[in-house]
């Protein structure tokens, strides 16, 4: 029986496989004998099918029977096929047993994955890509858990958080405005082969909910969204993303990938931990103080005035404004 181990921040504990690790691969089969499931667990290395004709001794865990090319096949099939069709040694039991372990180990979709969140053996299928990842390259819990860890790390906010974040949002989207670039959808996706740059899932244009254009670096740095700091994502790609800095998701391979492919800076992408963009200026931040500032109604200035104090304090930003906007912000 498979244990339960260590916690982790979502609240989930992560399951230990009965063998191996989660990244490793197994295959299923169905019984000749009894007709009962079983899982056969592969390990790190994936087998072709001519290695797993030669070599493997799949033994059911509910009968004993013995699914090998030395084997032949089950006694109770006496029941529509004819007895010499079955012995050890003659074609027909050859053929089925080659076309038997074909099945099971053809390609990497033939496989199967331990899910170390709900502890289930499911076909590699259920798991979303992750490069460099094991022998199936997936990720380590199935989709159907993904989607509950996400929703534990993406948790309800309150009504005030949520509008905490959007004004954070906008004031940063404000002080990089200049940097902004109005982006050729067609062209993104010509770049990057319509496919989602992580996963290499295959993206349809016209079905805008699916994919998303991503911050490679993330605008919570106070990165703008251009052609150059732009990549093409699938919508549960995106999602696992968030506010990540480039190498705590991608892969060093990707991540060369993916300047070559947009002209970014491979050095800032790499770097280990985030790096706030040193590109803003002191124009950049007294003209985002401006536009936050110009508002109808007076009675809403003093609220505008401290939620940017409060991002640019935030930010470590207040040096950069000039002595006219730190006396406008009570700053002086």
């Amino acid at each position: 029986m498979a244990r339960r181990t260590t916690k982790n921040e979502t609240g989930i504990e992560r399951i230990t496989p009965p063998v191996g690790n989660a990244h490793d691969a197994w295959t299923t089969f169905i019984c000749l004998n009894c007709r009962k499931i079983n899982y056969e667990y592969i390990g790190n290395t994936l087998l072709t099918p001519e290695e797993a004709y030669n070599t493997q001794r799949w033994e059911c865990q509910h009968c004993g029977y013995v699914h090998s090319k030395d084997s032949g096949l089950p006694q109770s099939w006496e029941k529509s096929w004819f007895p010499e069709l079955l012995a050890p040694g003659e074609l027909t039991v050859e053929r089925f047993w080659k076309a038997f372990f074909k099945n099971a180990t053809e390609n990497p979709q033939a496989y199967w994955k331990f899910c170390n969140s709900c502890g289930r053996i499911q076909p590699s299928s259920h798991f979303s890509k992750h490069a460099g990842w094991g022998p199936l390259e997936k990720q380590m819990e199935c989709r159907a858990c993904k989607a509950a860890i996400n929703a534990i790390l993406n948790p309800q906010r309150t009504s005030e958080q949520l509008r905490e974040s959007s004004i954070r949002r906008r004031i940063g989207d404000l002080i990089v405005s200049e940097y902004e670039e109005k982006l050729d959808v067609q062209s993104l996706f010509d770049r990057f082969g319509g496919k989602c740059f992580k996963t290499g899932k295959q993206l349809d244009i016209t079905k805008t909910g699916t994919w998303h254009i991503d911050h490679i670096l993330p605008s919570k740095y106070l990165y703008a969204l251009n052609s150059r700091n732009a990549a093409l994502l699938s919508d549960e790609a995106n999602a696992n993303k968030r506010d990540q800095w480039p190498s705590q998701f991608y892969t060093p391979q990707e991540l060369v990938e993916l300047a070559r492919i947009t002209g970014a800076d491979l050095a800032l992408l790499s770097s280990p931990d985030p790096i706030q963009n040193p590109a803003v200026t002191s124009d950049n931040v007294n003209r985002a103080v401006d536009r936050y500032l110009a508002v109808r109604n007076t009675t809403d200035l003093p609220k505008r005035v401290e939620e940017i104090k409060k991002v640019l304090q935030d930010y470590s930003l207040c040096s950069l404004l000039d002595k006219q906007h730190k006396a406008i912000l009570g700053l002086i």
